[in-house]
């Protein structure tokens, strides 16, 4: 049978179940969260058809998609974006860790899903020092049913988590299951002398985890980590086939560069620094199918107004034909901001730090007080 203990000693075999959560893995079952139709991968299973199949997906630690297009009826064939999953297990359990979440501390959830996340953290904290936000009504609803049925009564908000939750502050520890561009001064005024967790980034690279401490009226703090989390609702940007940020005729301005797009793009030190100068574009890797070796990378404006590509031909020679379209010249753009994080040493992530407070967010390298300018 698949159950919870299943899920835990696969955890556990992994290395991935501390101590202190164990009996939360345990106690709480997946199951009781998930709905009828999720969607593994790019696989749809149905726990109406194929009750074996969904049970064994869900006691996997695997990401499991809960809701495409925001719940909208979705077309066969038409583009399907994930707007809400059960992220996967030892995912949450590295948030957590990196939370260093206590008893008797309370938590601030930026984004409630399915309210699995939550049940954990009222299992090992107590409903009442659980307070979960998330912009889809709908969400939070079936998530309370969920947590009801299971014992569980934390406080539970409909609205933008960027917004906090006046109503059950202060809190210690706030976490966040989004990816958010910039950390709210609202969460830190509500979390004096705490800690926040949050997948950090824009559309070029959101593979970040910011760990902040709050203390003076401001939080600092470093990126760990390399996750992969769904971005938030709010200004959410274009999403599509490439088809529909790329219209076919369309030919830009031909130019060259000495830059192997291959390596620009497996290169996550410098994508996380071009990523500060392209927040609102992003990048895809295309490699030909054919056996030729050859590969595309294409740059894309969240707008869809503008877009460039740089093609890898094997060998190389004289460098790598760019074409750039639009208002933008996306490349020029990316290639400059590379040739810049290049130009101070290539400092690898790990040496950029984030200080939050009343005037914004401002990146830093190895110290506050050396501002990355972009």
């Amino acid at each position: 049978m698949t159950t919870p203990d299943v899920l835990a000693n696969a955890l556990a075999a992994k290395g991935a179940l501390p101590d202190e959560w164990a009996l939360t893995v345990r106690a709480v079952a997946r199951a009781a969260f998930l709905p009828d139709e999720i969607e593994v991968g790019e696989q749809r299973v149905d726990r109406r058809v194929d009750p074996g199949r969904w049970l064994a997906a869900v006691y996997d630690d695997v990401p499991v998609t809960t809701q495409v297009n925001d719940g909208r009826p979705t077309p066969e064939g038409a583009y399907r974006l994930p707007t809400s999953s059960s992220s996967m297990p030892s995912v949450m359990l590295e948030m957590l860790g990196l939370l260093d979440v206590r008893p008797g501390q309370r938590v601030l959830e930026a984004g409630t899903g399915t309210g699995y996340h939550a049940a954990w953290l009222c299992h090992r904290l107590g409903e009442r020092n659980v307070t979960s936000v998330d912009i889809d009504g709908s969400l939070v609803e079936a998530a309370g049913e969920a947590l009801a049925a299971g014992g569980f009564a934390p406080r539970l908000g409909v609205g933008d988590a960027a917004a906090g939750w006046a109503e059950g502050a202060p809190y210690d520890r706030l976490i966040a299951t989004y990816t958010v561009p910039e950390i709210s001064y609202a969460w830190v005024e509500q979390m004096p002398g705490g800690r926040i967790v949050a997948p950090w980034g824009g559309s070029f690279f959101a593979h970040s985890y910011a760990v902040l401490e709050v203390e003076e009226e401001r939080a600092v703090g470093r990126f760990v980590g390399w996750p992969a989390f769904m971005g938030t609702r709010v200004a959410r940007p274009h999403r599509g086939f490439l088809g529909d940020f790329y219209r076919r005729g369309e030919r830009g301005e031909i130019g060259r560069t000495g830059i192997d797009p291959r390596a620009f793009a497996g290169d996550v030190d410098g994508l996380f620094f071009v990523g500060l100068a392209l927040p609102d574009a992003w990048y895809l890797l295309a490699e030909a199918g054919d056996g030729s070796g050859e590969a595309t990378l294409w740059l894309l404006a969240d707008d869809r107004r503008s877009w460039a590509t740089v093609e890898y031909v094997p060998g190389g020679g004289d460098g790598f034909e760019v074409e750039q379209f639009g208002a933008r010249r996306l490349w020029a753009e990316a290639e400059g901001a590379y040739g810049e994080w290049r130009a101070l040493g290539a400092p690898s992530r790990d040496r950029a730090g984030l200080t939050v407070d009343r005037g914004g967010q401002r990146l830093w390298v190895d110290t506050p007080d050396n501002q990355w300018h972009r």
